[in-house]
């Protein structure tokens, strides 16, 4: 049995535990807001993750899990907030950032500001995730970038089109703006069997003096979007943008001979521009220098039609070993 199937069947089992106790009246019953979405008994399936889940999520998860019902000292007091640096902070993102160093002192691993962010103030983790580029946005632009698509789509971003994955960040906002405000950390999903309705299945820190799960809809207005565990969007990029997906851009455009080696800064300066407006004249696009979903599927395209021409790329297959 594969890890993905093993995953959700483990997390069905405590579903159906958790209904089951829930009828008999072994369970409290809470109150989520208007747009916090509760499972119905006998009616959610576990969503099978998309891609693999790796052992460090695994982990994590474990780790999480095992935090569940801790409570706030006095005057708001926290070992997450201590080990973060400050005690009595709002402590939903310490939560989740020492959990993921308990993982690396745990397991030997490398976690901390490589695969997720350690940080405190408002935007910072979405911001960290937005330049390692493995940041979805729920639906709209990205700030100070543009708009996204997943990979193998030809169509921007809508609500509900990505389903979290195990591992993944929430970030939400509780006003009009685009501020993050709270993050979670993702189980699971599941799916309604008679609506297809997608509940996201949490951990998360200061909830509101806890550690506790909680479910919402994948629509919730609230949700600004997620730090994801795979790469699995691309995004519109203009001058001044930098990060992970620059670098990729760049790299394109140094395999197709638009930019020089030396332009894969990570930088969308002057050099990353020129080689766009480059391609775009090429390609017989308007060459505004402006990376767009347009511009970045043709490169894309483009690219995969020079690596299936190029003798590197192709892989070597001994005659013997069909024999």
């Amino acid at each position: 049995m594969t890890l993905m199937r093993r995953f959700a069947g483990f997390l069905l089992c405590l579903i159906l535990f958790a209904f089951s106790a829930l009828a008999e009246g072994v369970l409290p019953v809470s109150g989520p807001d208007e747009e916090t979405a509760a499972a119905s008994a006998g009616e959610e399936e576990v969503i099978p993750p998309a891609w693999p889940v790796p052992d460090y999520v695994t982990h994590l998860l474990d780790v999480a899990s095992a935090e569940v019902g801790y409570s706030e000292g006095p005057h708001g007091w926290t070992k997450y907030g201590e080990w973060a640096g400050d005690p009595y902070c709002q402590w939903c993102a310490e939560f989740q950032c020492w959990c993921v160093d308990q993982v690396d002192q745990r397991y030997g691993t490398d976690l901390l500001n490589r695969v997720y962010p350690r940080y405190s103030a408002s935007n910072t983790g979405r911001a960290w995730f937005i330049t390692a580029g493995r940041y979805v946005i729920r639906k709209g632009p990205v700030d100070e970038w543009g708009y996204e698509w997943l990979k193998g789509s030809s169509s921007f971003l809508s609500s509900g089109d990505y389903v979290p994955q195990p591992g993944d960040w929430v970030f939400f906002t509780w006003t009009s703006n685009t501020d993050t405000d709270h993050v979670a950390l993702v189980e699971y999903c599941t799916r309604d069997t008679e609506t297809g309705d997608i509940t996201i299945h949490v951990i998360e820190g200061n909830k509101p003096d806890s550690v506790a799960r909680d479910v919402y809809d994948l629509n919730n207005s609230r949700i600004l979007g997620y730090g994801t565990v795979h790469d699995v969007a691309d995004i519109s990029m203009h001058a001044g943008n930098r990060g992970e997906k620059v670098r990729q851009l760049q790299e394109k455009l140094i395999y197709l001979g638009f930019l020089s080696p030396d332009g894969m800064t990570g930088v969308f300066e002057s050099a990353t521009v020129d080689a766009v407006r480059a391609f775009q004249a090429d390609q017989a696009l308007r060459p505004s220098g402006y990376a767009n979903i347009t511009t970045q599927l043709l490169l894309d395209q483009r690219l995969r039609e020079k690596r299936d021409l190029d003798p590197k790329t192709w892989q070597v297959i001994d005659e013997d070993e069909d024999d």
